[in-house]
């Protein structure tokens, strides 16, 4: 994770694979290539998660909202989705147990028949989570508890923020990530596997053969802004979520727009309004969506909208009346009088929602059966030679990555003439543990306590983040007494965490840090900016900026949180 170091690597060596997008889909293949042995290079426009990846509802789910679907439209590809989803929530449960969690989610209801219905589904949902099978045939064991129906007593002890409108509510489970995290996790593995990998790294053109193959990537760092260079790959996978039309058509123009972009909008209240380390899941709204609030960093988060957002070379933001829309949505399952007020953060995302056509590349009908989702396709034009994964969810990201090696794999064969290639290398990451999971323990947290005398708040935040890499914080921290010092008095990060976060994870901005390393700018925009200054100087140590540099970094980004204040009481556009 030497980004100096890389950037060399990147100039001067000739890869494999070349990975286009550092966000979930991408960080997945890098860590599956680099597995399989392929010479793989990852480059990410802004941060890796900074965008998509980065702001999700923070489920690992099934998807409860397919499986109705399934029935109530008679499709069961819909099932085949929820079953392949549901045994990849216990892998990533598995594979990073620090930065997930089993999470219990209550649905309230107003009628006995509504909470008889909604019990039946969740039940099926058991069911298919424990009846399905592994890929390697065997059955997966799913640790979390099965789902149950409360009765009005039970469901207000379990929450106690409930509207005592309520006639029951139904309890089940999923799990929770940190999303960032988990994609840090994932390109922090992939990079001790091999791979070489480097952000704020921007693809502004291709250079083609004769034959109009991609053989180059003419790259542009977006932090130095020094003259473009070439990246050389045998192969370049797009994994750029909702831009991906954009790649696609830089390699070819012909290629007609797969994506329709959706914007998704999620706001942060206080937790004290439900009160409880369960969530919620409100079934159906006015326009028939599913709305969660989720326990996050100590506070409450609401979410999801769904509308459609073409302004792709502007940043999603949290607007007034999707602030309106999700506390209106959210004020009949609580008690407590919602207002604007309470909202102390929010963000949004762009959906990579993909228009089906015939245009997946598959050379046998073996490999078109491999991949039973339908949430997400790999495309390969014939003529860049470019492979596209587009689609897709945080759940399925494995399944995906599955997909698009393989048919690298197959682009390989092709481009060598082979008649009939080998089967690529197995795909090994259902069991391939990431950073952060060895040596981590659900109590590591006392140890740390007891080593280092860190208060128990912080101890908790070390472990939950870093995993059994909390120890090399400590280290850090207790080299110096100003950094083991609180960022701010109130919250649990350490100012150690800033120098690791430029040493060990790339950080190279303040938003890099307050957005995916810590989350603090998805949780509370005022603390943010209370909390930049310090951010600033010492990252501004770090990475040896100036003292004006220093000085308009800081500006800049705090003028960048006042705009989202000011966006989230503004009436949208469209």
């Amino acid at each position: 994770m030497n980004r100096n170091e890389n950037l060399n690597r990147l100039v001067q060596e000739e890869f494999d694979l070349c990975i286009i997008g550092g966000g979930a889909s991408g960080a997945g293949c890098a860590l599956d290539a680099a597995l399989r042995g392929l010479k793989v290079a990852l480059i990410e426009k802004t941060d890796f998660a900074a965008e998509t990846s980065g702001r999700s509802t923070k489920l690992v789910h099934g998807g409860v909202r397919y499986l109705e679907q399934a029935f109530l439209k008679l499709d069961f590809a819909q099932l085949r989705q929820v079953r392949h989803g549901l045994e990849e929530r216990r892998i990533l449960l598995q594979n990073a147990p620090h930065l997930t969690r089993p999470l219990g989610l209550v649905t309230p209801v107003f009628s006995w028949w509504e909470g008889f219905y909604i019990s039946v589904g969740l039940k099926l949902y058991d069911w298919f989570s424990i009846s399905r099978r592994r890929s390697d045939g065997r059955h997966g064991k799913d640790s979390l508890p099965p789902s149950r129906w409360l009765n009005k007593r039970q469901a207000l002890e379990l929450m106690p923020g409930l509207s005592n409108r309520i006639h029951s509510a139904v309890l089940y489970y999923d799990g929770q990530m940190d999303d960032a995290r988990y994609c840090l996790a994932l390109i922090q593995t992939a990079a001790a596997t091999g791979a070489v990998v480097a952000n704020h790294l921007e693809v502004i053109g291709f250079r083609k053969n004769d034959n109009g193959t991609l053989v180059a990537a003419i790259l542009q760092n977006r932090v130095d802004n020094g003259p473009p260079f070439e990246l050389k790959a045998r192969q370049f996978l797009n994994c750029t979520g909702p831009y991906a039309d954009h790649v696609r058509q830089m390699a070819n123009p012909g290629l007609s727009l797969r994506i329709r972009p959706s914007k998704g909008v999620h706001l942060v209240l206080p937790r004290e309004i439900l009160n409880s380390d369960h969530a919620m899941l409100i079934p159906k709204t006015r326009d028939g969506r599913m709305v969660f609030a989720i326990p996050f960093e100590g506070n409450l988060l609401l979410g999801t909208t769904d509308e459609p957002y073409s302004s792709l070379d502007k940043e999603p933001l949290l607007e007034a009346d999707e602030v309106n829309f999700l506390l209106e949505t959210f004020q009949p399952f609580v008690s407590q009088t919602l207002v604007k007020e309470q909202v102390r953060a929010g963000f949004a995302g762009i959906r990579p929602l993909l228009q089906t056509t015939d245009t997946s590349f598959n050379r046998s009908s073996k490999k078109q059966t491999k991949s039973l989702l339908r949430d997400h396709e790999v495309e390969r034009d014939p003529i860049s030679g470019l492979i596209s994964l587009l689609g897709g969810k945080w759940t399925t990201y494995r399944l995906m990555a599955r997909d698009a090696i393989d048919a690298v794999y197959e682009a390989f064969a092709f481009s060598e003439n082979q008649l009939s290639p080998n089967d690529p290398p197995i795909c090994t990451t259902s069991e391939y543990k990431l950073t952060g999971s060895k040596n981590f323990e659900p109590d590591i947290w006392k140890k740390l306590r007891a080593q280092f005398g860190f208060d128990e708040d912080v101890c908790k935040h070390l472990a939950s983040k870093y995993g059994g890499l909390a120890v090399d914080i400590s280290n850090v921290a207790v080299t110096q007494s100003s950094l083991s010092e609180r960022i701010l008095p109130d919250f649990p990060f350490l100012k150690a965490e800033i120098v690791y976060a430029v040493r060990a994870e790339m950080a190279l901005t303040i938003r890099d840090f307050m957005a995916r390393r810590i989350r603090l700018e998805c949780t509370d925009w005022k603390a943010a900016m209370q909390a930049a200054p310090v951010v600033a100087k010492y990252m501004g140590s770090s990475l040896g900026w100036s003292e004006s540099e220093q000085k308009n970094l800081l500006l800049e980004y705090v003028a960048l949180l006042d705009s989202f204040i000011k966006c989230s009481k503004r009436p949208s556009s469209t």
